[in-house]
């Protein structure tokens, strides 16, 4: 198939907390519901001459050639959500979308376009729709007065702060919160994945991985086979743009970070940033020899 670059608006739609919506339906239900929403954001992804490219899990990745288009699009898809209430339930979603040149292959986008819409959406909050500068530029200007300015983030493939914008659907606009943008407000950027080894093994974790968990259990996603590590020692969570580890042992986890000191989390958690080791269960100083390394990978956790 032949590659070729286009300018389009790239739109992820994404189910929030659907992991609260499996533990209190069921797996069945949940993806009755999950479904039933992925096929409403289908629909007006089409009556908006868009294209879906794929479905990742509760998320939909949509493409449309005009910054109009996507934008009217996605407040459809919130507009149908709120009212219709899959499966009767209370479901929200989080949207956020750039305009910008992409890679175009084999049905799949790829690039700097990409991964802003994808950061944007995880740090939109639920019934939200946030975008950028280069969209509101492209938008005419009858849409264009249906969007604000709420905060300032670094996008990737970008030097300097850009403007981020919220996209407002709401008919009940007095229930809005005003803006101060008198007052330098950027939002945590896209730091990059995080790269967990150990021994041979090397496990990236970004927004396909987001969750992992490691200690002596067999069902662990890392199997660390430590005398004084637990079943399910700890974890590692991706909450929106950080990395936090989650302490669930008996006897704690060491962690050395990138300044050489070492922090003893126990049925605690930490922010893992920048690089540093983990030991289960004892300190290196006493002889821990079962070492997980981490590092941030600074390229973009997003990339689809």
């Amino acid at each position: 198939m032949p590659r070729y670059n286009e300018n389009l608006a790239v739109l992820f739609a994404d189910i929030t907390d659907s992991t609260k919506l499996y533990s209190t339906l069921g797996d069945n239900a949940a993806r009755v519901v999950v479904n039933a929403c992925l096929t409403m954001i289908a629909e007006i992804v089409e009556r908006r001459h868009g294209r879906v490219v794929k479905t990742i899990g509760d998320e939909s990745m949509c493409v449309f050639r005009r910054a109009d288009d996507a934008v009217t699009a996605a407040s459809e898809m919130q507009s149908a959500i709120d009212a219709k209430r899959p499966g009767r339930q209370h479901v929200q979603i989080h949207i956020g979308l750039h305009y910008g040149p992409v890679l175009v292959e084999d049905n799949d986008v790829f690039g700097d376009t990409v991964n802003a819409a994808a950061y944007l959406t995880a740090v939109a909050a639920a019934e939200q729709i946030l975008t950028t500068e280069a969209t509101e530029r492209n938008l005419s200007p009858e849409l264009k007065s249906g969007v604000r300015p709420v905060f300032k983030a670094m996008l990737k493939g970008s030097l300097e702060e850009s403007t981020v914008y919220q996209v407002i659907w709401h008919k009940d606009v007095a229930a809005l919160t005003d803006v101060n943008m008198r007052s330098h407000k950027i939002i945590p950027g896209d730091e990059g994945s995080l790269l967990v080894t150990y021994k041979n093994l090397k496990l990236r974790m970004d927004q396909g991985r987001p969750n992992m968990t490691i200690g002596r259990g067999d069902d662990c996603d890392l199997v660390i086979h430590a005398r004084l590590a637990s079943r399910k020692h700890f974890s590692i969570r991706l909450l929106r743009t950080h990395f936090y580890l989650l302490d669930h042992s008996l006897n704690g986890t060491f962690v050395t970070l990138e300044s050489g000191e070492e922090v003893h989390v126990l049925r605690g958690e930490l922010l893992l940033d920048g690089a540093g080791s983990i030991a289960l269960g004892q300190s290196v100083r006493e002889g821990a020899a079962d070492i997980i390394s981490y590092a941030r990978d600074r390229r973009s956790m997003y990339r689809k």
